[in-house]
């Protein structure tokens, strides 16, 4: 009896699926599974989901990426593709849009909401399974898009199978319910509609998957995505992102500007070169490809100058930019130009430049800022760098924002250098307000606390001493510092731990042990504070002997 039964369950089910519309049917040419996985190849998660585009985009729910490291999909005759890129994740409504580098057979999108039966496609065009499903409501949502919730409970292994209507038209993607295995479905349009955008990089719910980012449509937004790329990516998914922009954007020459900076970067110069080359060869504009051409040449020569390459030089570097004026005589190659002439260390030659172009329709903050650098170079008087300092801040638009912040920065320190401290203070203070909200280094505080203690503002200073260390904990210097400091202040506990941190993070630095005696003695542990003064004294501090000699 039972395997009549079971004879008879088998026989409608077949029937059922054969006497589906062949558009139906078609639709599981469009089906694929899923599969993530852990960075160490073990298995994440597993879906399923359909091809909405015949360039390789793809929809299926959000869940199977989150801590994912990567993916493969299967399509419908079982052939196997790699995920390249995220496009897009809603993970309200667990649904994303992603890519795969493939021709691929694109389902139909519902237009309008469907009602009454549908049905659940699987498959492979081996084996095909539609399966019907009732829709027991439909909610609207965003204005335009349909969450459907069914009737029936639904299978765990097939989230993300589509719900077809009679016409073979796609209404969403099956999610379920843990819990009770409730069927619903989010409207498929929602995923086809992701795109990416160039904030896209730094979305968090796309920061939960390992799979790079795609770039976005529109070329200015790609390009902000490269410039994203720079401190936020490793290096290969950096060069995955250019080798893409390049792909797409191919007479863009920001994309093979990018390429040799990069190629520098790693010491690639012969690729770099040639990178640059196919840049003349396809870029719509020249000057810019020359102009693109001499900066990776300036760069390499800037940061690489001891590592040869024939080919290159400053004298190379300034061909291309008068290349490029020579086509469109343009102001900014002639700042291009102006610039290498200093990395020449051709100065006032540089310095009539600079001051040349003060006058001319790219007037900033930047060219005055680059003429005082010139002055300097050339030894003139103070008054005259400060006065070139001033017009770089003057130049700034007001109110000032972070624009000028650099200039009011190498103000300061130029203060600083000529011991009016009140001054390079004020500037150091300012700087600090004009960089609100961007993380500052280390460097500034140890600078601008060295600052602080001449001009003896000491509790300012300690503030101070104290953000360097939290910024760099693992510097030394910054512990005995504060140590010093802590002990001119009288603060001898907070000095006697700083000294002590101090000698933890480097064992051989003389100052560290020292303090520590000197902390240590002034807290009347003498016995202890003897032992870090010989050793102190060991390491080769003669001021040892002095504090010893108290004992």
């Amino acid at each position: 009896m039972k395997k009549i039964l079971l004879f008879f369950t088998v026989f409608l089910l077949t029937l059922s699926v054969k006497s589906q519309p062949a558009a139906v049917r078609k639709t599981v040419k469009s089906v694929f599974t899923l599969t993530t996985f852990n960075k160490d190849g073990s298995l994440h998660a597993s879906g399923h989901g359909i091809f909405v585009s015949a360039d390789g985009q793809a929809v299926s729910t959000w869940t199977p990426f989150v801590g994912a490291d990567h993916a493969v999909v299967i399509d419908a005759d079982g052939k196997q593709y790699t995920v390249e890129t995220i496009i897009g994740a809603n993970e309200l409504y667990d649904v994303c849009k992603f890519t795969i580098n493939a021709r691929t057979l694109p389902a139909t999108l519902a237009p309008s909401p469907a009602s009454g039966t549908t049905y659940l496609m699987h498959g492979s065009n081996a084996k095909v399974e539609a399966r019907p499903y009732n829709i027991g409501r439909v909610e609207k949502f965003m204005n335009r898009y349909n969450y459907y919730v069914f009737s029936q409970n639904a299978p765990e292994n097939l989230t993300g199978s589509p719900f077809v209507n009679a016409q073979g038209q796609v209404i969403g993607l099956l999610q379920r319910s843990k819990k009770s295995g409730e069927a619903y479905a989010t409207d498929a349009r929602l995923a086809a509609d992701l795109k990416a955008n160039a904030f896209s990089l730094n979305d968090p719910v796309l920061r939960t998957c390992a799979i790079r980012t795609a770039l976005p449509e529109q070329q200015d937004q790609a390009l902000l995505t490269i410039m994203m790329t720079g401190e936020t990516v490793d290096s290969l998914k950096r060069q995955a992102y250019i080798d893409d922009f390049i792909s797409r954007f191919p007479k863009a020459v920001e994309g093979y500007s990018a390429k040799g900076m990069s190629y520098v970067d790693a010491g690639r110069y012969a690729e770099a070169d040639k990178v640059m080359q196919t840049a003349l060869e396809r870029a719509d504009k020249k000057d810019e490809a020359h102009a693109e051409y001499a900066k990776v040449i300036l760069q390499k020569q800037r940061y690489h100058a001891d590592k040869p390459f024939a080919p290159w030089s400053l004298d190379k570097a300034l061909d291309e930019a008068r290349k490029a004026e020579a086509i469109n005589p343009l102001d900014i190659y002639r700042h291009q130009q102006a610039q290498i002439i200093y990395a020449q260390g051709r100065y006032q030659e540089a310095l009539n430049s600079f001051l040349a172009l003060t006058k001319s329709s790219i007037r900033g903050g930047e060219l005055f800022y680059e003429a005082a650098q010139c002055k300097t170079m050339l030894k003139a008087p103070d008054t005259e760098v400060m006065a070139l300092l001033d017009s770089a801040v003057a130049a700034c638009p007001k109110p000032l924002s972070a624009i000028a912040a650099p200039y009011v920065l190498a103000r300061g320190m130029a203060f600083d250098t000529q011991g009016q401290y009140r001054l390079a203070l004020k500037d150091y203070n300012l700087y600090d307000s004009l960089m609100q909200g961007r993380p500052l280094s280390a460097d500034f505080y140890y600078l601008r606390y060295k600052c602080e203690t001449r001009s003896r503002q000491y509790l300012q200073a300690l503030n101070d001493i104290a953000r360097a260390i939290i910024t760099s904990p693992a510097e030394p210097t910054y512990y005995a510092e504060m140590a010093s400091l802590s002990l001119r202040v009288r603060r001898n506990d907070d000095a006697e731990k700083a000294a002590r941190r101090c000698t933890e993070l480097a064992p051989d630095y003389a100052d560290g042990h020292l303090l520590l005696g000197m902390a240590l003695l002034e807290l009347g542990r003498k016995e202890e504070a003897r032992t870090a003064l010989l050793k102190a004294k060991e390491l080769g501090d003669k001021r040892a002997d002095e504090y010893l000699a108290k004992l």
